[in-house]
Order: C-alpha cells, then structure tokens, then sequence
C-alpha cells in the first residue's frame, strides 16, 4: 500500500493553508487600497497639511505661524499625513476585507448582525473625526493661545502639531464606537442593560479617566471626550434594549412556528394511521 501523504495533504493542513492564502490575499489587497489612495493624494499633500492645521494657524496671534524644526520635516510631515489619511480612507474597503474573510465561519443570524455593526462601526468612528476637527480643534487651541505666558510666542513644530492631531483623531473615533461596544456585550450576554445601567457611576468617572489618558492634559478636550462618550453608552443602552425586545419577539414567534409545525405533524401523523387502519379493515 503506498504512501500518499506527501502528495494529498491531510484534512487540517489544507484548509489551514487556503486560510493562510486567503488571508495573505486580502491583506495585500488592503495595502494595495492603501498605497493607491495615498498615490492619488499625492499631488495635493501640502494642501491637505494646510487643511488640517486651519485649526491651529486660525487660532495664532496675527504675524505668527508654524515651523519645522527639522530640516525634512517639510517633506516627510505630509507623506505622514498622507499615509493616515490613505488608512482613515481605507476603512471601509478594510472592514469589508476582514469581513470577507471571516463570514464563512459565521452562522446565519450572526452574519444578519455583523453588517449593520460594520457599517455602524465605521460612521461612527468618521463621526469621531468630524467631532474633533471641527468642535475639539477649534476650542482647544484657542484655549492654548489664550493662556500663553506673555513674551512667549507659541510657534508650534510641523511634526509636534500632527503627532497631536493624530492622536486625537484616533481617540475620539475609537470613542465614538462605545454604543458598538456596548450593544456587543449585551448581545453576546457578557452584561445586561440593567446590569450597565448600575454601574453608571462607575462608567462616569471611568470615561474621564480613559479622556484623560487618551488627550492632552488639558480640561477642554477631556471634557469634551468624556462627554460624547457617556451619551454614546446611554445611546447604546437604548439601542441593545430595542435588540432584546426584538430578539424575544422573535424567539415567541419561532416558539409559536414550532408548535404549529408539531401540531400540524400530529394531525398528519393521525390522518396515516386513520387510513391505515381503514385499509387493514377493508384488507
């Protein structure tokens, strides 16, 4: 008897090595979408610098403005910007990937489910951004020209300015998907509204805190982190409520299919056993 394990491999390593492969696939298609938004914005990168510092040059003393402290900060703080911006862009296209890739081991009702968590996932994080362009930005620095000592000119280093952004730009996106977060644990049973809703003050002072970690040490953008971040969680208490609501109305109605099914077996089950005994009595 030969030996054929070298030629077909067996029945763990080759779905094991498909995944791999799929898996490798979809990551390079990832970075393709990355490096072909980034190639597109390429040409507009200076300007899009000018964009996102609107903020901070409309907040500077008349006659002052940024600067670059280093000697390639001109060239390679806008490729940086433009890099983010290229996976900001991505997100869905990325979401949608990783999607892809795990939906066949998804059942049926999980799969109903993780599209309108993606979708929302996304808005949300975009929502976080806008939040913190056009509201957080605004207030903050004015807030940090105002309290400037005097004889003290605040020019702001390129590189200092977009480290700062970036990181409030990722703090208010991953902020604002509290009411994903919160309607995931109540969907996988990990907690129940009731159960949150308790420890409401708790979650209070924990989302100063996590504001506080999150932004610079300034009361302005903490605030205005921790806020949107409590009215999101009550938010997603409301919506996790209307899911339960559902999810039993659901499982009444299946419950009610299912007995209708076994009654209207029981009914056929007799009719059967009526004709066949009609039949042995004629027999």
């Amino acid at each position: 008897m030969s030996d054929t394990s070298n030629n077909q491999p067996g029945g763990q390593e080759m779905p094991f090595l498909a995944h791999l492969v799929e898996l490798r696939d979809r990551l390079l298609r990832i970075i393709g979408a990355i490096l072909l938004i980034f190639l597109a914005l390429t040409p507009i990168l200076n300007q899009l610098f000018t964009f996102f510092s609107e903020p901070l040059l409309s907040a500077l003393p008349e006659g002052t403005q940024m600067i670059a402290t280093s000697p390639i900060s001109p060239f390679f703080i806008p490729v940086k910007l433009g890099l983010v911006l290229a996976f900001f862009v991505t997100i869905p296209f990325t979401l949608y990937q990783i999607w892809g890739f795990i939906a066949p081991g998804l059942y049926k009702h999980e799969k109903y489910l993780v599209t309108p968590l993606l979708i929302s996932s996304t808005v949300l994080f975009y929502l976080g951004m806008a939040f913190a362009y056009l509201l957080v930005f605004p207030l903050v620095f004015q807030f940090m020209v105002n309290t400037t000592p005097d004889g003290v000119s605040m020019m702001t280093d390129i590189g200092s300015y977009l480290d700062f952004v970036l990181k409030l730009f990722f703090a208010f996106g991953v902020a604002f998907e509290v009411p994903v977060a919160t309607f995931l644990l109540i969907w996988t049973g990990a907690a129940t509204p009731e159960s949150l809703a308790e420890k409401r003050p708790y979650i209070i002072v924990g989302a100063f805190v996590i504001a506080m970690l999150m932004t610079p040490p300034d009361i302005i953008s903490q605030t205005l982190l921790a806020v949107p971040v409590l009215l999101l969680f009550e938010i997603g208490l409301i919506f996790s409520k209307l899911m339960l609501k559902k999810r039993a109305e659901m499982d009444a109605a299946e419950k009610v299919d299912d007995e209708l099914n076994l009654d209207e077996l029981d009914e056929e089950l007799d009719r059967l056993s009526a004709e066949e005994d009609e039949r042995r009595g004629k027999d």
